[in-house]
């Protein structure tokens, strides 16, 4: 085992984070070229501040294409197709603006724009080379913290669950995280991204202790340590007194400031220590029920965090201190922990079970199962990364029945 002082942090080289750092785009895309290839969400593209950003860059004289042909949840083929344009423009810069899937996909773009097709080189972990556009991330929801993080998803038609890349060279070398473009989003769409912010920051903090030993090539997740574990347990705090309000009040500018804040942390964290059990069961659970990505893992987050009760109790306990409960065991805070993310899904509008999104009780072995080959999220459990542990916690967010979990 290595020693549990080790630390790792995967972030960008600079964030600019408040209200109006939004402004300092020019200036941030210029010190890393003049021509930029801008990737943005659709819906996203004729907001006054997105109008005022492009008119910012003109204003600084620099050369820029404006892509706005995302598609959620990234099949493949998207990403190629906007590989092609972008290679045609011959950019210096890559800027995503917008939700994850943008961001993921300028990414994507940044990759291919240096590095040959077909994107499935790259699938797993560290098979990107160092050649990578220079990118710039403004993130619009407080959700992913996709800004923060070496990760992008991808659907593949061949595949049967979602596809990750993963390297250290997709972290951003800048993300502007202005809570103002967030203001006014629909609360599913704050929900579901503000649920998952908390999935990133309660998985890092609950993830297995780093042993990998120190060499030439770490895994991108190495697993729980003292830098992420910092950033984790921050954001979840923050997360879990915000999200409420900023579902509720989508004009609140306090709540909307505390979100993105907290969603950043949490992708610094998880961009190190990684994710588990939750994002490794939604992805086959997203392709079977067509439902979006935060929605399936705030909706394991409470079963998983029940079955792994008995191997994270110190970390549950801190997370419930840190939300404002004292006194009692650590057990007894741990479970608090749980109880307060049950009724914080509940109150956000997350399904409290799975049949309630169409999946039944057939499909379970196959979800398990599938599950299984996501091994860089399955072994980064302190749980047993088997199918019957998988199945007893699909079981339960089947039903609603958590009595076995913890035992």
């Amino acid at each position: 085992m290595t020693d549990p002082s080790n630390a790792l942090l995967r972030a960008p080289a600079q964030i600019l984070f408040g209200a109006g750092s939004l402004d300092a785009l020019p200036e941030t895309i210029a010190a890393l070229g003049s021509r930029v290839f801008v990737v943005v969400d659709p819906f996203i593209r004729s907001t006054q501040l997105f109008e005022a950003a492009m008119s910012s860059l003109a204003d600084a004289g620099l050369r820029f294409e404006i892509y706005s042909e995302v598609v959620a949840e990234l099949p493949v083929e998207s990403v190629e197709a906007a590989a092609v344009v972008a290679r045609g423009f011959e950019p210096q810069v890559v800027l995503g603006y917008g939700g994850g899937s943008a961001i993921d996909l300028a990414k994507l773009v940044a990759l291919l724009v240096r590095q040959p097709s077909p994107l499935s080189l790259y699938y797993g972990e560290n098979l990107v080379g160092s050649d990578v556009t220079p990118l710039v991330a403004v993130p619009t929801t407080a959700g992913t913290g996709s800004e923060a993080t070496p990760v992008a998803v991808v659907s593949d038609p061949t595949r049967e669950l979602k596809v990750g890349i993963s390297s250290p060279y997709l972290v951003p070398r800048a993300a502007i995280v202005d809570a103002r473009l967030s203001m006014g989003a629909p609360a599913s769409v704050t929900a579901h991204a503000g649920i998952d912010a908390l999935v990133h920051a309660i998985e890092s903090y609950t993830a297995a202790d780093w042993t990998a030993p120190w060499s030439t090539t770490l895994p991108v997740f190495v697993g729980r340590n003292r830098l992420s574990s910092l950033l984790a347990l921050d954001a979840a705090s923050r997360i879990m007194r915000n999200l409420r309000t900023a579902v509720a009040s989508p004009l609140d500018a306090a709540a909307r400031d505390e979100m993105a804040y907290g969603s950043l942390l949490a992708g610094m964290a998880f961009g190190g220590a990684g994710t588990h059990l939750s994002h490794a069961l939604q992805y086959p659970i997203g392709a079977l029920s067509k439902t979006p990505h935060g929605l399936g893992t705030g909706l394991l987050l409470p079963y998983v965090m029940e079955a792994a009760l008995p191997r994270t109790i110190p970390e549950l306990a801190a997370i419930a201190v840190a939300t404002g409960h004292s006194g009692g065991s650590d057990e007894s805070l741990a479970r608090d922990a749980i109880a307060d993310v049950r009724a914080l899904t509940r109150d956000i509008g997350i399904p409290p079970t799975l049949a309630e999104i169409g999946i039944t009780a057939e499909q379970l072995p196959r979800i398990a199962e599938l599950a299984t080959t996501a091994r860089r999220l399955v072994t980064n459990s302190t749980l047993e990364p088997s199918i019957p542990v998988l199945m007893s916690i699909l079981t339960a967010a089947l039903t609603g029945d958590r009595s076995g979990l913890s035992r």
